[in-house]
């Protein structure tokens, strides 16, 4: 992960976003009369206004700028050769380079300052960079993992939203057979019952589909066997057996309520929006993802760093509290003495706070890598191999907040609400309206005492059994129910542009929030080092007058040399801890731009459901090599 200096941060944004969210539902399917054109106008033109209203100053100065600051080191009226010495040995890069050179080959130079793990072991430390880092989290974060069955979770609720105008075969079956006793006539004086006895088998099958127009279509082939047993005193049909086919064509179309694709297809609408906001919400956890491994990395620098001031504190404080021993003979009273190793008591009780901060930071780091080789239950720690880095950035806030409003989830998601509040504002329309169906069936039908010369009379056409053609029309009293639903769809799409609205101005705060930080962040480098200067400078000379004259082993001289050595050592975690700050806000800054996977080159590509169940990686992120 590199900086360069005064390098582009965002390349300059068209108005795509805007134009997204202009078109993203803001006209009404339906809408016909001039009222509710002008009302769909004026929403849509507040929508693109609460956009361009954010960044109307910003437009106005759109120069680019790099963070700067001013140094004030010649103040400090240092010579040259004084402050190559405090660079040599009053800082924590130089405290590690001591250590390094006093390692083994291939040893991590803290190695010597780690207490044992949790196994009463040698500590084993595993260096790590920051791309490994970001890599290991964008593939295997646990919380990148749940979000990632998200998406593939809803494509099943698109595909069942689709399912509903997939042809459906039925068939339907039966079987009777009855004996029913009936009063007869009396001949030649002679009465009885009749007794009706028949068989009959009887089959429907076809296909039924709903249609992308509201209405739906049948077609089925109904089959007819009737077989009429003898009666006493009673008259056999003919032909008997007999066997009849039927072919019947149905339509029933709605022409008001239920009417027009923007109704019937509202359903697969929404589940597509509903799959589009989950593979937004997976590019948030993304890019939060991201962020915090950056973040925990730089925190993870502040803490190994700290580990080397602090060993290096507490060599100086050892030092300083053996000469305040061989002052006893002299002038240091015992309760000097007491105070000077109390305070490398303190000094050694920090040393084991710093340890363990290295412990519980690398732990946070493993745990947002999840990398197998590196569990959070191992007790491998690990340690950086970057650098935090001190280079300007350039900038824009104009590019910033564009960027922002083209690349930022959130704004997606938003668009993605306004949008599905105004599919249900349709279907609410068209709820309230009066229900007005228009029904239609032809039916052709075959007859003869066997199936095979039924379907070759079918085919002749010799009997047209039925056609219908019908109105339906219903209409509640007052319409209250359609009112209302039409009503509060009104309002929630209302809510919805509203949060839209409120999603750009967060957005346009996160970014200013951010900016201003690296802006301070980078300014505060140069303070924190100036600090450190003149502290390796006030125990500079503390040291050379204790070599020089007798004067510097003094008591008073030795709990100075005590006070200013704890001063440096703060000082000394300013800077770095200024450093990383400054690192952590620019992480921050592409987190709020919503460029934090492009920083890190990340593509993210979503599968379909089947990869997901087939094993196969939900997510390939592509990460090109170095050139």
């Amino acid at each position: 992960m590199k900086h360069t200096n005064s390098t582009r941060m965002f390349p300059v944004r068209s108005w795509i976003a805007i134009a997204q969210i202009a078109g993203a539902g803001a006209l009404l399917v339906g809408c016909a009369s001039p009222i509710a054109q002008r009302t769909e106008q004026e929403l849509r033109r507040s929508v693109i206004e609460s956009a361009r209203r954010e960044i109307a100053e910003a437009e106005a100065n759109p120069r680019r700028q790099i963070t700067s600051r001013t140094s004030s080191l010649d103040e400090l009226e240092i010579r040259p050769e004084h402050l190559e010495h405090i660079e040599r040995e009053f800082s924590s890069r130089a405290y590690l380079d001591d250590l390094a050179s006093g390692a083994g080959e291939g040893a991590d130079p803290i190695e010597s300052l780690l207490a044992e793990d949790l196994y009463g072991q040698r500590q084993r430390v595993v260096g790590v960079s920051l791309e490994r880092c970001v890599r290991s989290a964008a593939e295997r974060n646990l919380d990148v993992q749940i979000a990632r069955l998200g998406p593939a979770i809803l494509e099943a609720d698109v595909v069942a939203a689709q399912a509903a105008f997939d042809w459906l075969l039925f068939s339907n079956n039966q079987w009777s057979d009855t004996d029913r006793p009936q009063a007869g006539q009396a001949f030649f004086g002679t009465t009885g019952a009749i007794i009706n006895s028949s068989q009959s088998i009887t089959s429907s099958t076809g296909l039924r589909r709903n249609l992308v127009t509201g209405g739906q279509l049948e077609v089925r082939q109904d089959l007819l066997y009737s077989d009429v047993r003898g009666s006493f005193f009673g008259a056999s049909p003919s032909p008997n057996p007999a066997q009849s086919v039927d072919v019947v064509v149905g339509l029933t179309q709605p022409l008001l309520r239920g009417a027009g694709s923007s109704n019937a297809l509202a359903q697969v609408r929404i589940a597509q929006n509903a799959e589009r906001a989950d593979i937004a919400a997976l590019h948030a956890q993304l890019i939060l993802t991201v962020t915090d491994v950056e973040t925990a990395y730089w925190d993870l620098v502040l803490v190994y760093h700290q580990l080397a001031i602090q060993a290096r504190l507490l060599d100086r404080g050892i030092k300083v509290r053996d000469d305040m021993r061989i002052r006893r003979i002299q002038d240091a009273r015992q309760a000097q003495i007491a105070d000077a190793a109390a305070q490398v008591e303190r000094r050694k009780g920090d040393l084991l706070v710093a340890q363990t901060g290295l412990r519980r930071a690398s732990d946070r780091l493993k745990a947002l890598m999840n990398d197998p080789d590196l569990p959070v239950g191992s007790e491998i720690m690990l340690v950086p191999v970057d650098l935090a880095v001190d280079e300007p950035i350039e900038f824009s806030l104009l590019d910033a907040v564009t960027t922002a409003i083209d690349a930022r989830p959130e704004i997606q998601q938003a668009i993605l609400a306004i949008d599905d509040a105004s599919i249900r504002q349709v279907v609410a329309q068209n709820a309230a309206r009066p229900r007005l169906d228009l029904t239609g069936q032809l039916s052709l039908i075959g007859f003869d005492d066997d199936m095979s010369k039924a379907y070759g009379s079918l085919g002749n056409g010799e009997f047209l059994d039925e056609f219908l053609l019908g109105i339906l029309f219903e209409q509640p009293i007052g319409n209250r129910a359609g009112n209302a639903g039409s009503r509060k769809a009104r309002l929630e799409r209302l809510r919805a542009i509203t949060g839209y609205r409120r999603a750009v101005q967060q957005i346009v705060l996160e970014v200013k929030d951010a900016l201003d930080s690296v802006v301070r962040d980078y300014r505060l480098i140069e303070q924190a080092k100036l600090s450190r200067i003149a502290q390796g400078e006030a125990l500079r000379t503390l040291q050379v007058e204790k070599e020089l004259t007798n004067q510097g082993y003094s008591v008073e001289r030795l709990n100075l040399e005590l006070s200013q050595q704890v001063a440096l050592a703060a000082a000394e975690i300013n800077e770095i801890k200024a450093l990383v700050d400054y690192n952590s806000s620019i992480a921050r800054l592409y987190a709020a731009t919503g460029t934090s996977l492009e920083r890190s080159r990340i593509d993210l590509i979503v599968p379909d459901a089947n990869q997901v169940l087939d094993g196969n990686r939900a997510l390939d992120y592509r990460m090109p090599e170095d050139e």
